[in-house]
């Protein structure tokens, strides 16, 4: 006999030796350690795909107790050799798998779990058996290899779960000590040589084991402890993924079911979901509006003394929150020009460029204070500045540019002031501009616009659309610019007051947030990327909804802590959008581009773990008005288009 420390010493194997079969395809070594729950044949090493070895911890005792536990003694008795002796060549005796394969209950490693039989009827017979096994670790993700046959036999199963087990998307678990570690697969390849699949994961969490059922509770994300390679990998059942996504305590709202379940909730916690920003990204078509109408109603629903602004700019949302908030549009705003600051008066009044416009903002900048400053207001104060929102007359303003202009002597260009005022009075006798630069709106508003705008008390309707599809698009920039800093001046001059948190959402936010390609220079970017890199320090959450993320300005997109992602049908988005997601979504990121309508993927602080869910069906009244016309149908109906075209003929010269 050779000794251990002899370099002459090898490892027994059965199938090397003189006479013996030639071996079994690779594919049928990793099922057959599957089915064993890690014990080896005969204590020899069993090879796993790409040319993996494991040494089986079982002892040579727990082979030959399996065997016993059947129902015919004598066939047990029979299956058991002398281990002394040299082993029968493979082809010469019965497989031992299709013994192991008669007991359903033969658990993969301990602590041994229930056997089937022990469980009520309803739970799978896959459940506890073992679909594959790890190859490789690594801090975010590992790699581990799926035997095809299982994945096949799981594929069949009633649990949906469990029938997804092993594909992309899907969700697997690894037991490490007395916990549970749940992991996404990412992706899948073949391993020809070893007949088997190879498939990448990325880490989810882990929980915790009950003792006495060996179920997963107490979920938790990030990872304690890794397993090591040769560790049995298990498809996750519903009753896990229950687990998984059951409520931790935290203010909660359910917008639909987690794929690929048919009854587990999907939920986001709201605190956690505003508190640090979201977005909400799809491309047309893809029930986007439906889908932020639900989020917003279920917010609503869950805290109806909220105070939610919301900028739309196609009028979609009206007839979704008629019943449940306060529409504004150019009929009803009467939002007071002197409640803009200077940067915002420059966008509307000044139209040079280059040297020319700083000049002109020179010259508004000292006529503008000398307006605010005639102001009763203004005298009870005391010290103002020429940001200060104090009301003053536009004709104080136009008298202050005509006098600065007279005091000229012939040598100086009258020109910027002339520019100034002809825009000033073009504003002034434009109807389009009436919802803003009207006479009526000087008064002292602003108390009264303020809690109008902010549902300041809210009155059971805590949420508010501003649809500014009826303004003139060279100042809707502006409009947002306003709202947007009215929400977050009044978060910074209420912080001695009772908190009172603001949720703005922007549709449509790659208009007023772009990147550096496509900036304009508005202020309006200015301070929704201000909002979100500093609001949640004062209580201010930013949603921001759009079809084209890789149009919103770099930064501010990584500001949003939750993502819901639909289908995005552009590589560029989708790659935006993987930069921003967190590492252990990868493998829920590539089912972006073949996610169905109103289906979508949510990771992040609003979610335990990243998850594909599908979004409730959202009742008739409350939808946005959205709808995709029905060519085929409407170009069937025909009757009444002349008096159509009069009355569009009509409002459209009106302006109204």
């Amino acid at each position: 006999m050779n000794d251990m420390g002899n370099s002459g010493f090898r490892t027994f194997d059965p199938a090397k030796e003189a006479g013996a079969e030639p071996p079994q395809p690779r594919g049928n070594s990793l099922r057959d350690r599957i089915m064993r729950g890690g014990s080896g044949a005969g204590g020899a090493p069993t090879p796993s795909p790409s040319g993996y070895v494991h040494q089986p911890q079982a002892v040579a005792s727990d082979a030959h107790s399996q065997p016993v536990r059947e129902t015919e003694p004598e066939q047990a008795r029979a299956a058991q050799v002398d281990p002394t002796a040299a082993p029968e060549p493979r082809g010469a005796a019965p497989d031992p798998v299709p013994a192991v394969e008669a007991e359903p209950a033969s658990s993969p490693e301990p602590p041994r779990a229930p056997k089937p039989n022990e469980e009520p009827p309803s739970i799978s017979v896959n459940a506890d058996k073992p679909i594959g096994v790890v190859l490789e670790i690594a801090g975010s993700g590992s790699q581990i290899a799926i035997d095809l046959e299982r994945l096949n036999e799981c594929g069949e199963d009633a649990d949906p779960s469990i029938a997804m087990a092993g594909q992309v998307g899907s969700q697997i678990k690894i037991r490490v000590g007395n916990s549970w570690l749940l992991a996404s697969v990412r992706n899948q390849r073949q391993d020809r040589k070893a007949g088997s699949i190879l498939a990448n994961i990325d880490f989810l969490g882990e929980g915790t084991e009950e003792k006495l059922t060996g179920k997963l509770h107490a979920f938790r994300r990030g990872v304690t402890r890794y397993p090591v390679p040769g560790a049995l990998v298990y498809p996750a059942t519903t009753a896990d993924l229950k687990q998984v996504y059951a409520s931790d305590g935290r203010s909660s709202i359910t917008i639909g079911k987690v794929y690929p379940t048919k009854d587990i909730r999907a939920g986001v916690y709201v605190d956690a979901m505003l508190g640090k920003h979201f977005a909400l990204l799809g491309s047309t078509g893809t029930g986007k509006s439906t889908s932020a109408a639900l989020i917003l109603h279920r917010i609503c629903e869950a805290a109806p003394e909220g105070h939610i602004v919301m900028v739309d700019p196609h009028g979609e949302y009206a007839s979704a929150f008629r019943n449940t908030g306060v529409i504004l549009d150019v009929s009803n705003l009467q939002m007071p020009y002197w409640i803009m600051n200077f940067e915002e008066h420059c966008e509307v009044l000044l139209t040079s460029n280059g040297n020319d416009r700083q000049v002109d903002a020179d010259i508004l900048a000292k006529c503008l204070l000398k307006a605010r400053q005639k102001s009763r207001l203004a005298e009870a104060m005391g010290k103002i500045t020429v940001d200060s929102p104090i009301p003053y007359l536009l004709s104080d303003l136009s008298n202050e540019l005509q006098d600065a202009m007279g005091k000229l002597d012939k040598s100086t260009n009258t020109a910027p002031y002339m520019r100034i005022k002809t825009k000033l009075d073009e504003i002034k006798g434009d109807p389009r501009y009436q919802f803003m630069f009207s006479g009526m709106l000087v008064a002292d508003t602003m108390t009264d616009f303020i809690a109008k705008i902010f549902r300041m008390p809210s009155n059971g309707k805590p949420i508010s659309i501003i649809d500014v599809s009826g303004v003139p698009s060279d100042i809707t920039a502006t409009v947002v610019a306003v709202l947007s800093r009215l929400v977050f001046d009044f978060a910074i001059w209420s912080r001695d007051e009772r908190t009172s948190p603001i949720l703005l959402v922007c549709e449509e936010a790659h208009r007023y947030v772009p990147n550096e390609k496509n900036a304009d220079g508005n202020s309006v970017g200015t301070i929704l990327s201000r909002i979100a890199k500093e609001g949640r320090k004062y209580g201010i959450s930013l949603g921001l909804i759009t079809q084209r993320p890789s149009d919103l300005a770099e930064g501010v997109l990584s500001q949003c802590g939750t993502i819901l992602s639909m289908r995005l049908n552009n590589d560029r988005d989708q790659d935006f959008v993987r930069a921003a997601m967190p590492e252990g979504a990868r493998g829920f990121l590539d089912a972006i581009p073949a996610l169905r309508n109103r289906e979508c993927i949510i990771c992040g602080e609003g979610v335990a773990i990243p998850i594909r869910m599908s979004f409730d069906n959202l009742e008739e009244a409350k939808r946005p008005a959205s709808d995709d016309p029905s060519f085929v149908e409407l170009w069937n109906q025909t009757g009444g288009e002349e008096e159509i075209v009069q009355r569009t003929v009509q409002r459209w010269r009106s302006q109204g």
